[in-house]
């Protein structure tokens, strides 16, 4: 046998075995992608415990691969991903409790878009799809309160880095710079700060349209969704198990919606250690807006309060001014009255006989 024949017969039986293992590969990730979790991802018991979670949330109609997508995807990155989990597999690091990093979260929250575009649209527009650069180099922030190791329970709370290896120098004065040049982009609220994926629900149904009532009663209160991460403990905490707000001012009890939603939002627009009204990041609404909820006011997702003086407020209010155009926040951010924290006696004189008469009339309607 010649020299060319050898190559021959050399290339054939590659090309031969090439094609038998493209073949075996393309039905391999063909099954591995088509197949039940119980039979891929749950085989691994590191897995096993999140797919079960899976068949009890709200997602349960969704596969894996449409959150967390396929090891070719999204290119090498993907295979690497995947590579390394088996690669963790046998050499058994982090095989009891595998979380995901914060690169990961975010890989996962782009594909919470292809179903959830409107709501992904009005975080994008609203205050919390703030990134890393927005946080930690805003010289307003930085000058008046000076970063510390609790930020990152609310901004950043999935990185696993402490804030002195995020940003420097942890000082009011700056210059201010990210360490790691990736995160200047990177949100720094995402979903999974208040959704958690796998939590227990059942998937949206349509009503018995044969029976009307049960268009209304179907919505019929149910155990939130919303969950809050705790970054410390590393995991997710239901609204309703969070505690109430116990919130003073000046000695006197605050009165707290009991909207567990709104537990969730105390969790980052908090009041000092003592609890105090107004103190820290607390928003709590107090005047003539106490007791009502976050949510009574701001849409969910764009955090947008623009309409909510209509859903309470008829178009003249009962002074027969427009509320939306009194002296307050709403109307303009520099106004001295805080609309959280209005109170009558903010625009009125507390003994104006006018205002008494005016609030005798109210207490009559």
């Amino acid at each position: 046998m010649n020299i060319n024949s050898r190559y021959k017969t050399i290339s054939l039986i590659l090309s031969i075995i090439l094609l038998f293992g493209l073949v075996g590969f393309g039905s391999f990730y063909t099954y591995w992608n088509s197949a039940s979790p119980y039979k891929t991802c749950a085989s691994c018991h590191e897995i096993e415990l999140r797919v079960e979670s899976h068949a009890h949330s709200s997602h349960q109609n969704l596969t894996c691969k449409d959150c967390h997508g396929t090891a070719l995807s999204n290119g090498f990155h993907s295979l690497k991903e995947k590579g390394m989990m088996v690669v963790n597999h046998v050499r058994k690091v982090n095989t009891e409790n595998i979380r995901m990093n914060e690169e990961q979260i975010l890989d996962v929250m782009n594909n919470c878009e292809r179903c959830h575009t409107n709501e992904f649209a009005k975080w994008k527009l609203g205050g919390h799809s703030m990134t890393y650069s927005h946080v930690f180099l805003n010289e307003k922030h930085n000058t008046t309160e000076q970063i510390n190791f609790d930020c990152l329970r609310c901004h950043g709370m999935f990185n696993s880095k402490s804030v002195d290896e995020i940003v420097e120098p942890l000082k009011n004065k700056g210059p201010w710079k990210l360490k790691d040049k990736e995160l200047m982009h990177r949100s720094a609220i995402p979903c999974m700060a208040c959704h958690q994926i796998h939590q227990e629900g059942k998937p949206v149904s349509q009503p018995d349209y044969s029976n009307p009532q049960e268009a209304f009663y179907k919505r019929k209160a149910e155990k939130p969704s919303l969950t809050f991460f705790h970054r410390h403990e590393k995991i997710n905490i239901n609204v309703v198990d969070l505690p109430k707000l116990k919130l003073t001012d000046n000695n006197r009890e605050v009165a707290v919606s009991d909207d567990p939603i709104m537990r969730n939002c105390i969790q980052c627009h908090a009041p000092n250690a003592a609890h105090q009204a107004g103190t820290s990041d607390d928003r709590t609404p107090r005047g003539v807006h106490e007791g009502l909820s976050c949510m009574a006011c701001h849409e969910p997702h764009s955090n947008d309060a623009r309409n909510s003086c209509k859903k309470c407020h008829p178009p003249m209010s009962n002074c027969k001014l427009d509320v939306t155009q009194m002296n307050t926040t709403f109307k303009d951010k520099n106004s001295k009255n805080d609309i959280h924290f209005v109170s009558c006696t903010d625009c009125h004189k507390a003994n104006d006989p006018k205002l008494k008469q005016k609030m005798m009339k109210i207490t009559r309607i």
